[in-house]
């Protein structure tokens, strides 16, 4: 997981995380984790692309999703699959962008 600065070169958003799931199921179940963990701190997350709609079962995934963007106002936190994040190098393309240390997840 790495977490980028935008402040100083972005005026869309403050913050980017970018993190890595093995599979579709990975990916939901991390997106569920991320907006609960949000939703306790009172951050709502804004727009949700790349995942099944509400309610639907995980079983019904699109077994060739590779990323999930979610959009949290002054926080975009994507997650994609490994070869989606080695394809697209979100964090070459804001390499000017000052990395800021993970210690935990809570």
């Amino acid at each position: 997981m790495v977490v980028l600065d935008l402040r100083p070169l972005s005026t869309v958003t403050d913050f980017f995380v970018v993190c890595t799931a093995g599979s579709p199921r990975q990916l939901d179940a991390l997106k569920e984790h991320i907006e609960a963990t949000l939703a306790r701190h009172g951050c709502p997350v804004w727009h949700t692309e790349g995942s099944a709609s509400p309610g639907e079962p995980a079983s019904s995934f699109n077994r060739q999703l590779q990323w999930v963007l979610m959009d949290c106002g002054e926080l975009v936190v994507h997650l994609l699959d490994q070869p989606a994040r080695s394809f697209y190098r979100l964090e070459d393309l804001w390499a000017d962008a000052p990395r800021i240390p993970v210690e935990s997840f809570e």
